[in-house]
């Protein structure tokens, strides 16, 4: 088991979520905002960043991305498809966010369907595509943890109506996360925690 804080950062109130092991090595959870707030949890616990996991790409998810690498270097990890425009001039919500800042490098794209082992976390990359077209989810099976970004909240999901959002896509995505087992914890891009199993009672969007 690892230790999880959760760290709501920027105007729309984004989780940002570190995770550490016993031994202190830590992953970094959509940095989206507020990178001396994060960056003073990694201090404060000494932990050792081995990575940063981004579900999706929309400015309020990665703007601290750039800045926290840059004290902290460990490899990024997100989709191939989001990538195409995070970075790029229409990724921005003023006078909140403006396009956020480039990191030096981007080391690991991602497809969905990708399993890690490293650093004490073993965790599965599941393409959840919808909200945003290289929305990922990260599911840690031994834990029954499963980090959703954007594609599932409580009793709510995802909207569909920004820039190349597919609904019919989101509903496929959410039929794949209603496989996983109902006690899984679901830690969303937004607001509280749920599981898996009060999803598919109360959500809407999962009957």
């Amino acid at each position: 088991m690892f230790s999880i804080t959760k760290i709501v950062v920027g105007a729309l109130g984004t989780n940002c979520y570190v995770i550490w092991t016993k031994s202190l090595d830590a992953l970094v959870i959509d940095p989206g905002a507020e990178a001396n707030a994060i960056f003073k949890i990694i201090n404060h616990c000494r932990l050792n960043v081995k990575g940063y996991l981004i579900t999706h790409g929309h400015v309020d998810h990665v703007s601290a991305l750039a800045e926290l690498r840059q004290s902290a270097e460990a490899p990024i990890a997100m989709h191939g498809a989001d990538l195409k425009w995070t970075f790029g001039e229409h990724n921005h919500l003023l006078p909140y966010f403006t396009v956020p800042r480039r990191p030096a490098a981007i080391e690991r794209l991602l497809k969905g369907g990708e399993k890690f082992e490293e650093e004490g976390f073993t965790y599965r990359v599941i393409a959840t595509p919808g909200h945003s077209p290289g929305g990922v989810c990260f599911y840690f099976p031994a834990e029954k943890i499963l980090f959703s970004g954007d594609t599932l909240f409580k009793e709510s999901v995802g909207r569909t109506d920004l820039p190349a959002g597919s609904a019919r896509q989101l509903q496929k995505s959410l039929k794949m996360l209603s496989s996983l087992p109902p006690e899984t914890k679901v830690y969303p891009g937004h607001g509280p925690e749920t599981t898996i199993g009060d999803e598919l009672n109360s959500n809407p969007f999962l009957r």
